[in-house]
């Protein structure tokens, strides 16, 4: 890719410099400094890159990718094939921005910093990855790749029952990958025409060109991809999660460190999603139509159940979970119109959820950290000693709830219209209730949650007297994160022009322009 005039290798360097940054902090010998150090220049780098690659990709359609053969045999193909279109480029930059602010919020960690800050990093190039991969068998590799870091930052650094937590969610998401390796597997064998092993087949070709191509083509008819469709599906939505495969999240949650937590809810939550579109839409468009009703009911319960969910919870940080699952619903419901709008939108509360979550795990920490508990009923009255805690804790609940002028209200807006463009005309346009419903129990858990928290009576259960507030990194941190989402709310149309292209074509694929 050019930039300024010079031919720079945005992509490889987009892996390359979190990877260097994860192996040199290896050998910080468990200096705190010197591993911050190290993260926050390495991550910086990074996140410069990705902006730096967006303002070249702005004077054309976003789209940009690179490869050289990996494997080249008679029998298989697998190519180090990256690349990257407004949805991935959005999710790269998502991903780089909040690696950099976690390691700058964490930087007071001093258990093996030099281990941790390598496992944020490590956890970077997989994540990457997975939005950059244009070969599946890649795709795969980088999608396991993600996962290991996370489970060694639940097991090494996170609650009470950690190890516990760190177990379920591997098992869960792992098991998951593997059924989605299948589908992987049969449309790489499809697409080759059953592959050298049988008469007139070809080498097993894992690019996503030469599985598009075989899709276009109408070499995967319509049994065969409602099939594999609902293979793939099964292992997104492990990883989104959706009701009734998310009893992993809120363990991992609650048990996993801070940073751990802005990461999972921040930008693994999203690769289920970003799955969904690239690979179950884009190259399974008969298979999506089919699964169309069974999205929609899925989409609603998850929204319903993660917003009821959320009413019971005492532990903010659990709260705050639950309702990652009713946000992530709003993101299928919105996928599951298969509209142009639909699609736009959900991409956009992909990253509005992103930025939204990270401010209040973050706020989540900061409770229970300061303060010494996250139980909301412990917690009363902070907002007289936390004023900069009481403010972000604020600006993160009335993102979420979808308070207009923030991202999450042009996200969620777009997606109920789109719901609501689905349903016209039919006799089901009652159902749009439900979605709706869930907006005001969203309203109702945030404020209960804000006024015993932060506005209730001062409690005898912490020494309200020793409790400080944010500091200087952490406000840093969060006030760039609440400065986007006002600045996304305000002006949406940075996020939804860069979309056009990439939304377009998965709709041409789908038949609905």
């Amino acid at each position: 890719m050019e930039f300024i005039g010079l031919e720079i290798p945005f992509l490889y360097l987009l892996l390359l410099v979190p990877l260097i940054g994860a192996v040199l902090s290896g050998f910080t010998h468990k200096n705190r400094k010197m591993a911050k150090y190290v993260a926050i220049i390495s991550s910086g780098i990074t996140l410069a890159l990705s902006l730096m690659y967006i303002y070249a990709l702005s004077s054309g359609d976003y789209f940009d990718s690179t490869s050289f053969a990996w494997i080249d045999t008679e029998w298989i193909k697998i190519s180090f094939a990256l690349g990257v279109d407004g949805m991935s480029i959005l999710m790269v930059l998502l991903t780089t921005l909040l690696v950099f602010l976690v390691s700058i919020f964490s930087g007071s960690e001093s258990n093996s910093p030099n281990t941790f800050f390598g496992l944020i990093l490590a956890m970077e190039v997989g994540l990457l990855g997975v939005f950059l991969a244009q070969d599946y068998f890649l795709f795969y590799i980088f999608w396991e790749v993600a996962l290991v870091p996370m489970y060694f930052l639940i097991s090494g650094w996170g609650g009470p029952r950690r190890h516990y937590a760190a177990i379920k969610f591997f098992i869960y998401t792992h098991v998951a990958s593997l059924i989605m390796l299948i589908g992987i597997f049969a449309m790489a064998m499809m697409a080759a025409g059953g592959g050298p092993w049988v008469v007139g087949g070809g080498a097993v070709d894992f690019s996503f060109a030469a599985i598009r191509d075989a899709m276009e083509n109408d070499m995967f008819d319509k049994v065969f991809q409602t099939a594999i469709f609902g293979m793939m599906f099964l292992g997104f939505a492990v990883k989104m999660p959706v009701v009734p495969f998310h009893t992993w999240l809120p363990d991992a949650h609650v048990e996993a460190p801070t940073a751990g937590s802005v990461l999972l809810a921040g930008v693994m939550l999203k690769m289920g999603t970003y799955g969904i579109i690239r690979i179950c839409l884009e190259m399974l468009p008969d298979g999506a139509h089919a699964w169309q009703p069974v999205m929609i009911v899925i989409a609603l319960v998850a929204i319903l159940y993660g917003a009821y969910a959320c009413i019971a919870q005492k532990d903010l940080k659990k709260m705050v979970a639950f309702s990652s699952i009713s946000h992530m619903g709003l993101v299928l419901l919105g996928i599951a119109t298969l509209s142009e709008l639909g699609i736009t939108f959900a991409i956009f509360q992909m990253f509005a959820h992103g930025l939204i979550t990270a401010v209040l795990f973050m706020v989540c920490g900061i409770a229970g950290h300061n303060a010494g508990t996250r139980e909301i009923p412990l917690l009363g009255g902070l907002a007289g000693k936390m004023p900069k805690f009481a403010f972000f804790m604020m600006f993160g609940f009335m993102a979420s709830l979808g308070l207009p002028g923030l991202a999450g209200f042009v996200a969620e807006f777009g997606i109920i219209m789109a719901f609501f463009e689905y349903l016209a005309g039919t006799a089901y346009l009652w159902v749009i209730v439900f979605a709706l419903a869930s907006l005001m129990l969203t309203a109702g858990y945030y404020l209960w949650a804000m006024q015993r928290t932060i506005f209730g009576k001062e409690t005898d259960r912490i020494d309200i007297k020793h409790v400080h507030d944010v500091s200087k990194p952490e406000t840093l941190a969060l006030g760039v994160l609440c400065a986007l989402i006002a600045l996304f709310g305000i002006m949406p149309w940075l996020v939804v022009d860069m979309l056009g292209p990439t939304v377009d074509m998965i709709c041409h694929f789908l038949g609905v322009i």
